[in-house]
C-alpha cells in the first residue's frame, strides 16, 4: 500500500506561482509512474501532468502545457508540480497519484493510489 501526502497548496493571485509536493511512503518509489490530477466541484477529476519512473518522460494536458512542470526526486520519494502563470481556472483540488508501473498512463482509472488532495485557489 502506497501512501501519498500532498502539500504546497494555497491561495495565490493570478500570475503567481506555487509548487506542490507529494511525498510517498513506498521505498520502491522509482517503480511507480506518478501523476497530478485536479478536480473542481461537479466535474470529473482530470489529468494535469504525469511522469515516468525515471523522470525521463512527461506528459502535460494542453491547459497547463508551458506553465506547469512535473518532476521527481526518487531519492526523496517525492514528486513535484511547479506551477507558474497561474490562472483563476487553475483553481481546484490537486491530487497526487501513483501507478503501479514504471510507465505513465493518461487514464485516471489506471492509477492505483491517491493522496488526499490539496486545495489551490487562484484569485483574479
Amino acid at each position: 500500500q502506497v501512501q501519498l501526502v500532498e502539500s504546497g497548496g494555497g491561495l495565490v493571485q493570478a500570475g503567481g506561482s506555487l509548487r506542490l509536493s507529494c511525498a510517498a511512503s513506498e521505498r520502491t518509489f522509482s517503480d511507480y509512474a506518478m501523476g497530478w490530477f485536479r478536480q473542481t466541484p461537479g466535474k470529473e477529476r482530470e489529468l494535469v501532468a504525469t511522469i515516468n519512473w525515471s523522470g525521463g518522460r512527461t506528459y502535460y494536458s494542453d491547459s497547463v502545457k508551458g506553465r506547469f512542470t512535473i518532476s521527481r526526486d526518487n531519492a526523496k520519494n517525492t514528486v513535484y508540480l511547479q506551477m507558474i502563470s497561474l490562472k483563476p481556472e487553475d483553481t481546484a483540488v490537486y491530487y497526487c497519484a501513483a501507478r503501479d508501473s514504471r510507465y505513465y498512463s493518461l487514464v485516471r482509472e489506471e492509477y492505483d493510489y491517491w493522496g488526499q488532495g490539496t486545495q489551490v485557489t487562484v484569485s483574479s
